[in-house]
Formats: structure tokens, C-alpha cells, sequence
């Protein structure tokens, strides 16, 4: 099987070496958005107090962390020094122990550096909001299905215990009711959650078996799985640090794709979890129509859609590649024509159990 992934091109240029000075909010932000970067190495982040969040974030990265900021900014190879720390003396301190070969990020550029990282999280929140609320919009004819059934139900037994004298009889009609209800709003509840913003909580360890089986049951609303069959291959206590939310997003996206290639014939979807010293991984696999080697190295990129217009907002795999990239995890496809797909989800190992 070939292995497609979502890079085309192995650049082959020297990545640009770069240190970070400060591990307050600044440096976090930097250590996320750097590190995702191929081209960029990170070859060490510094702060005068090892507790600072972006020390725990590096450490997390594997990324070297000090309290040394002179051994640090002279690196050998170091390309760029970038200050955070608004600290106004540590401007001379890096001129005075930096390499000549090193440039320095500083005062009022690092401070517009900071604004656009914050700026580019937000609208990266804001463009995954809105598409998974367009989504929800593609759900519509399922979820009316859903509903409507209990719906019916109701007014078949409301009308029947409109004349019903035996208590017994009323009894019995009245626990069905309420199962009825119950139903709905089980229907009502999934949905508020999947469409309410992604919380801000911290990353946690995240139980990924069952938000599979979560991702499944929103993602019945998308498409039919008229045909299909749904085999499951979980490994115990399978976990990963991430945002429970994003990650469910991510399944409900994966899965819907992979009933979507299986419309025409029907199929085997097959959700699968694997735990090991060398990281966690998610795969989602369908014997569908496959992707074809001319669109493979595009899926990722925004906006790039096959669905037919008004069907997709083509911002889906962008989405997943970009949440998975923020766990730092990686994201790998295999596919044959008329053979299926296998999407798989890669993870850091777990170091600590799930809530």
C-alpha cells in the first residue's frame, strides 16, 4: 500500500536555530507556535524561575530548558535570540554574550510578535467554531429523523391515554413517555455540547477510547451508515494529552469522511487505539473509494474540498491536521483507490492517567 502524507516536498534547506528568553505567557505562545514549524529547531528556552509555564511546556516538547540565559545565547550555530522577558537590561546582556552570527528579537518587535501569536489563536478558534458549525448543519436531516421518531411516539400514546381507563395501561404508556422524552433529550443534550465553543480549559489527559465512541454517536447524525458495519479495536486505557473538545471534533470529522467514501457499496469502518513507549496511536480506516495520488498531497491545505459546492466548507482536514499538530502529534494517511483509507493519529506517550 502506498503511503501518502501530507508534506510532498522534504525540504532540504538547514532549519533556523532559535532561542527563546522568558517562559511567561510570551514564551509559551512561542514554544506552540515555533515548534509546529519544520523549519524552525528550537534549541532551548530560558527563565530565571524553572516553575514558569513555559518550562513545563518545553520539558512536555522535549525541548532543552535552562536557567542559564549566557550559556544559552551562545549556542553554537544559534540564528535568532528571542527576548520576552521585558526585562530592559536583558537587551545588553544579550549583546554582550550573543555570537555576532546571532540575531536578536526584542522590546517593541518581540511585543508585536506576541500580539500576532494572540491574534492567530484567536482566529484559528474562530475558523474552527465556525466550521464545525456548519457541520452541524449538514447533520439536519439526521438529527429530524431522530427526533422525530420519539416525537411520534408521544403523540401516539398522549392520544391513546386520552381515552385509556385502566391504570395499569396508563401506568405503563406513561414510563414511555418519559423514555421517549428522555431519548430526545439525550438527542439535544450531544448536540449542545459538540456545537458550544471549544472550552479554555487546560490541555488534560484525554480518554480517547471513549471519545471515539462519543465522535460515532454525533457523527450517526451526518451521514447514514445504511450497509455499513463498525468494528471496534481499542487497547485498554488508551490516553493522550490534549482538549477533550477539539479532540472529539477531530473523530466526528474522520468518521464522517470515512461513511461518506463508503455511500456507494457500504463498507467496514474500523476505529482503532494502540498504546506503546514510543507514543498513542488513533487509527479510522473505511474500505471506501479511497483518495486519488493527484489530491493527496492537497486534503490538508484549507479550503480544498471534492464535495460537491454547498457541501463542504473544505476546512475540515485543515482543522484536524491543525489540532492534532497542537497536541504534538502527527498525522499520516494511506489510501488506495477503490481500496479504502486509513487516517492515523499519532501521540506523545502518555505519562499520567486520564480523568
Amino acid at each position: 500500500m502506498k503511503h501518502l502524507t501530507d508534506s510532498a516536498v522534504v525540504s532540504t534547506i538547514a532549519p533556523v536555530r532559535v532561542a527563546i528568553l522568558g517562559a511567561g505567557r510570551g514564551g509559551t505562545a512561542l514554544l506552540d507556535l515555533l515548534h509546529q514549524i519544520p523549519s524552525i529547531e528550537i534549541v532551548g528556552i530560558t527563565d530565571r524561575d524553572l516553575q514558569a509555564p513555559g518550562i513545563q511546556r518545553a520539558r512536555d516538547l522535549r525541548i532543552p530548558v535552562t536557567d542559564q540565559a549566557e550559556e544559552l545565547v551562545r549556542t553554537h550555530g544559534l540564528n535568532l535570540i528571542m527576548d520576552v522577558t521585558g526585562d530592559p537590561a536583558m537587551e545588553r546582556f544579550i549583546q554582550s554574550h550573543k555570537r555576532p552570527a546571532a540575531d536578536v528579537l526584542s522590546g517593541s518587535a518581540a511585543r508585536v510578535l506576541w500580539e500576532l501569536v494572540r491574534h492567530e489563536a484567536k482566529l484559528q478558534a474562530e475558523l474552527f467554531h465556525a466550521e464545525k458549525l456548519a457541520s452541524i448543519g449538514s447533520f439536519a436531516a439526521g438529527i429530524a429523523h431522530d427526533i422525530n421518531n420519539p416525537l411520534q411516539l408521544i403523540m401516539g400514546l398522549a392520544e391513546n391515554l386520552a381515552e385509556e381507563t385502566d391504570l395499569k395501561t396508563v401506568h405503563e404508556q406513561a414510563r414511555d413517555i418519559v423514555e421517549a422524552v428522555r431519548r430526545t433529550s439525550a438527542i439535544s443534550r450531544d448536540l449542545t455540547q459538540y456545537a458550544r465553543k471549544t472550552s479554555a480549559r487546560d490541555d488534560a489527559m484525554v480518554a480517547l477510547n471513549g471519545r471515539l465512541d462519543e465522535a460515532l454517536k454525533i457523527a450517526r447524525y451526518a451521514t447514514s451508515f445504511h450497509d455499513i458495519t463498525v468494528r471496534r479495536d481499542y487497547q485498554p486505557d488508551v490516553a493522550a494529552r490534549g482538549n477533550q473538545d477539539e479532540l472529539v471534533h477531530v473523530f466526528v470529522n474522520l468518521i464522517t469522511n470515512a461513511v461518506h467514501a463508503m455511500e456507494r457499496g457500504g463498507g467496514t469502518l474500523t476505529l482503532a487505539t494502540r498504546m506503546s513507549r514510543d507514543g498513542v496511536t488513533v487509527s479510522i480506516s473505511d474500505t471506501g473509494c479511497g483518495i486519488s495520488p493527484d489530491i493527496s498531497g492537497q486534503i490538508f491545505e484549507p479550503f480544498f474540498t471534492t464535495k460537491d459546492p454547498g457541501k463542504g466548507t473544505g476546512l475540515g482536514l485543515y482543522n484536524v491536521k491543525t489540532i492534532v499538530t497542537k497536541m504534538h502529534g502527527k498525522i499520516d494517511v494511506e489510501s488506495l483507490v477503490d481500496r479504502g483509507t486509513t487516517f492515523t493519529i499519532t501521540f506523545p506517550p502518555a505519562t499520567e492517567t486520564p480523568s
